[in-house]
């Protein structure tokens, strides 16, 4: 990259798309579709003209279903994470047919799920943010999140003891899961074992507080890129721990509101939510794209388009890259 030290500014960001409903989370593709998760029900599909058109409906609403983290499937299909009540993990078919498609783990009911991944291998890992209820009810402490996997050998609990569990990615080499516990304030690591369980749990970076990591993307120097809710800070992690925010648009007094009702653990969904910055929108997913993978796209929960940020440094090609 053009120096650890690169810094965007407010001014370069432009956005992309209209219409959408919370883009949470947000895939980009090689043919230049950007596909986010719609609480109209189910999938965007955005093209590169700007428009987009909803996969799925109002049925799947009706069905109790909130589409949050998304992958997308080699036969075109979605996983999505249903963060609803009725959780588990869901396929939603370009028809707009929803079906379960993981909903028990370990003899149990998966709760609220916030991120699903389809990796490389093709093993799918769910992240379950708490199994706390109601589950907006953010703690920097409680450590009821976990992650779930299922290959060939069927779905297991790989990892628990997480706070907020949130984004996961599976680095280029294959050796680690890394993932955002997002109410610690931290960015942890775990070594993948040849049948797909987790062990070394590593903090790889340990962020100030009012940092709440959220989405995750890996670059093409190494380098880990992650954003926040609420602070919409874009921050850049080196393997070593190192780090450095790239972008940030906040509001001090909102920060510190959330930051006091989290120590006093009386931080809700509603505080999360409100968007007090002067142009992003409260941004928790990203994804690099476009031709030579150095626009950034920037999901959101507190917003209807996405932003877009031209980096100096490319992406790594998601799993699905080469197939949509």
């Amino acid at each position: 990259m053009a120096g650890t030290d690169f810094v965007a500014s407010l001014d370069d960001v432009t956005f992309f798309g209209s219409g959408l409903n919370r883009p949470e989370c947000v895939l980009a593709t090689r043919s230049g579709d950007l596909y986010t998760c719609d609480w109209r029900g189910g999938v965007a599909r955005t093209r590169p003209d700007g428009s987009n058109t909803l996969i799925g409906g109002p049925h799947i609403l009706a069905q109790g279903l909130k589409p949050n983290g998304i992958a997308l499937v080699q036969d075109g299909s979605f996983l999505f994470g249903n963060i609803g009540e009725s959780g588990g993990v869901w396929r939603l078919r370009h028809d707009g047919t929803v079906t379960p498609f993981l909903t028990e783990v370990d003899g149990q009911a998966i709760p609220g799920v916030n991120f699903v991944l389809l990796d490389a291998w093709q093993r799918v890992w769910i992240s379950v943010s708490t199994t706390h209820r109601p589950s907006h009810q953010f703690s920097s402490t409680r450590a009821d999140g976990y992650i779930a996997m299922l290959d060939e050998r069927g779905s297991r609990i790989v990892a628990d003891g997480l706070v907020w569990t949130n984004e996961t990615r599976v680095s280029p080499d294959g050796n680690w899961l890394y993932v955002n516990e997002t109410f610690a304030g931290r960015m942890t690591r775990f070594r993948i074992a040849g049948d797909g369980g987790l062990s070394g749990r590593e903090t790889v970076a340990q962020f100030d507080a009012g940092t709440f990591p959220d989405g995750l993307s890996f670059d093409s120097e190494g380098g880990i890129w992650t954003v926040c809710v609420v602070t919409n800070r874009l921050i850049r992690v080196m393997p070593d721990g190192d780090y450095h925010v790239v972008l940030e648009d906040l509001d001090p007094d909102h920060v510190t509101r959330v930051v006091d009702a989290l120590a006093a653990g009386t931080l809700g969904r509603d505080l999360v939510y409100e968007n007090h910055a002067r142009k992003l929108l409260n941004h928790s997913s990203l994804a690099f794209g476009g031709p030579d993978l150095r626009t950034l796209y920037l999901g959101c929960i507190s917003g209807d388009r996405l932003a877009t940020v031209r980096m100096p440094v490319a992406g790594v090609p998601p799993t699905h890259w080469y197939r949509h």
